[in-house]
């Protein structure tokens, strides 16, 4: 290997390409090659460590006590800790024959005296984690990531008593320049627009003599002004509205508008909720899975980070659904019943279209054969629009996913009883439900119902958590990574990876009596209830967003639809194949969590 190319490997490996090309020149000079057999014995409690490795070829296993930790091959490096602490508790033993980069440990002390340097290897495992997702984006980060509302123009705020004029409370609004005027009175706050003067002064009852109070609306939304533009953004999409109000703490301090919002992101996600708005036919939806793919490509190639580009295509799609629902359903019917999705939907996790999850509750006093022609129509239209259809047909053109509220409690009731894996199945897909159109209560008392029902059933818990072993996290001794033969050597990121989570979380969140559906939101919930610690919640987080990350990009440009979850690590570069083995050995560690806190090994 020439110099160059040993320069251009060194400077591949996170964090020495922070050095400048002076300071990298400088470590090349003092960067020797080594050689050691198999089974020699690096570093251990009574051998301490005289050099930083960087494997060129070869294999060294990591054991604390004698468990195998971790297992280090071509350009992973080791162990920065020994180095810095003076000890080890850990074994590093050579498991095939090693050729390597040393850089011995008083060079490598000089080294780490460059902070960019330092705070890399005194990172703990989250911020280091953390540290070299922001190294795979900083080519792509913008203000997106980080902006907040403070960072944004602010209108001010005019608020009016409630017994103020209408003509008194127009002054009020011009002489502030406001754009809207808020109306206060004993117990809340209301909000006046544009629309509200047109329609009940210009063209209403009204007259501007007659107190602000009987105009306004109470539907005031508020955000913090610390909170980030990005979900100023989804409550807008999410609302159907134009400007929120911005609090700090309990006090008003302006009005975030829209277009202001629009201007600062340059995005198309307001455009397309207007388009899904002001749909006629099922060809106007159609046009909007194009857009929807744009955003979520330009969204992630500004390195907006998973979860929150979920969480915006989350609600533009339920904004689809509950359309599709209003077109298909009579409106003497839309009350008498509810539209819910499941599964990664109902999570909100979803990003592009996978298979769709969905069911109908129909109140008690109703005839489900009412039902049976508009879900049958709903579903085609879903399907022409691109939701893709569900290969257990969990679908509300399936009558077992379309029935009364009443029938839906008995199935749940049998769900439970049963050990069987369909309705361990059913069950797992339901605690997902989020209600999208239609009669939301019907939804909450079938939820309710189930938590109910769940009382001392550690039973149905533990062979419902069994699953989340039910699939080999993808983790070699000496490869690496396990790949699928049958799949060109790829891996599958959902069942080896992302399964485990959702599902192991979810399981948890049962037990613990969470409502939330998403699984951050779950995780964190957890953390607040003692179930795990905060360094844990953090790790489950960001290796869970690795993983949906890592997915996403494959999903972009997969070419077929059953390649979607599948991923070459080779193709990655050496920060990402960094960041999946991370989150995978932390996959196994809750695998272990949910083992040991359910009693799986009692479980046949």
């Amino acid at each position: 290997m020439s110099i160059l190319d040993q320069k251009k490997l060194i400077e591949s490996i996170h964090p020495f390409g922070l050095l400048s090309s002076e300071e990298l020149s400088k470590l090349m000079q003092k960067i020797d090659i080594a050689y050691y057999p198999k089974d020699t014995l690096l570093i251990s409690k009574n051998l301490p460590s005289v050099a930083f490795y960087i494997i060129i070829k070869g294999y060294v296993s990591e054991y604390i006590d004698d468990t195998l930790h971790t297992v280090y091959g071509e350009g992973d490096s080791f162990d920065a800790d020994a180095l810095i602490y003076g000890t080890t508790q850990n074994r590093f033993v050579v498991s095939e024959d090693l050729i390597c980069y040393e850089i011995q440990k008083e060079d490598f002390l000089e080294l780490i005296q460059n902070k960019r340097i330092q705070e890399y290897f005194l990172q703990d495992f989250i911020t280091r984690h953390q540290h070299l997702k922001e190294y795979s984006q900083q080519s792509q980060l913008t203000p997106f990531l980080v902006s907040q509302v403070k960072d944004i123009y602010l209108h001010a705020v005019c608020i009016v008593a409630q017994d103020t004029t209408i003509a008194d409370a127009l002054k009020e609004m011009k002489n502030l320049k406001a754009t809207c005027i808020l109306v206060r009175d004993e117990n809340s706050c209301g909000i006046v627009t544009d629309t509200d003067l047109r329609e009940k002064v210009l063209m209403g009852k009204y007259d501007v003599s007659d107190a602000i109070v009987h105009i306004a609306s109470k539907n005031i939304i508020a955000i913090e002004k610390s909170d980030f533009l990005f979900n100023a953004l989804v409550l807008m999409t999410h609302n159907a509205i134009k400007r929120l109000v911005v609090k700090e703490g309990d006090k008003i301090v302006g009005i975030l508008e829209q277009l202001d919002l629009l201007s600062y992101f340059a995005n198309h996600s307001y455009l397309i909720s207007v388009q899904i708005d002001k749909a006629e036919n099922i060809d106007d939806l159609k046009e909007v899975q194009n857009g929807l793919k744009n955003l979520v490509t330009t969204l992630d190639s500004n390195g907006v980070k998973v979860r929150y580009i979920s969480k915006l295509v989350a609600t533009l799609n339920q904004k689809i659904y509950a359309k599709v629902f209003t077109m298909y359903v009579d409106e003497s019917l839309q009350e008498k019943c509810a539209l819910m999705i499941m599964g990664s939907e109902g999570r909100e996790e979803q990003i592009l279209k996978t298979d769709q999850d969905n069911a109908l509750i129909i109140a008690d006093d109703m005839d489900t054969e009412l039902f049976g022609e508009p879900m049958h129509k709903l579903n085609r239209a879903l399907l022409e629009i691109g939701f893709v259809k569900c290969e257990g047909n969990v679908m509300v053109s399936n009558a077992y996913w379309r029935r009364n509220l009443g029938d839906f409690k008995n199935e749940i009731d049998n769900w439970i009883a049963s050990f069987e894996g369909n309705s361990l199945q059913n069950l797992s897909i339901f605690l997902d439900a989020k209600c999208v159109a239609g009669d939301c209560t019907l939804v909450n008392a079938a939820k309710e119902h189930l938590f109910a029902r769940f009382e001392k059933r550690d039973d149905v818990l533990a062979h419902l958590a069994k699953a989340t072993l039910f699939f080999e996290t993808p983790i070699s001794l000496f490869s690496g990574f396990k790949l699928d033969k049958e799949h060109e050597n790829k891996l599958d990121l959902k069942k080896g990876g992302i399964f485990a989570i959702v599902h192991g979380i979810k399981c948890l969140a049962l037990e613990n009596k969470i409502k939330k559906n998403n699984t951050i939101e779950r995780i964190k919930e957890l953390n607040n209830r003692g179930v795990f610690d905060k360094v844990f919640a953090t790790e489950l987080i960001e290796s869970f967003d690795t993983l949906l990350s890592v997915r996403l990009k494959t999903m972009l440009y997969a070419k077929d639809q059953k390649d979607i979850n599948y991923i070459n690590p080779k193709g990655l570069d050496k920060t990402s194949r960094d960041l999946l083995k991370d989150s995978f050995k932390v996959v196994d560690k809750l695998k272990k969590f949910i083992s040991f806190h359910f009693h799986l090994e009692m479980v046949s």
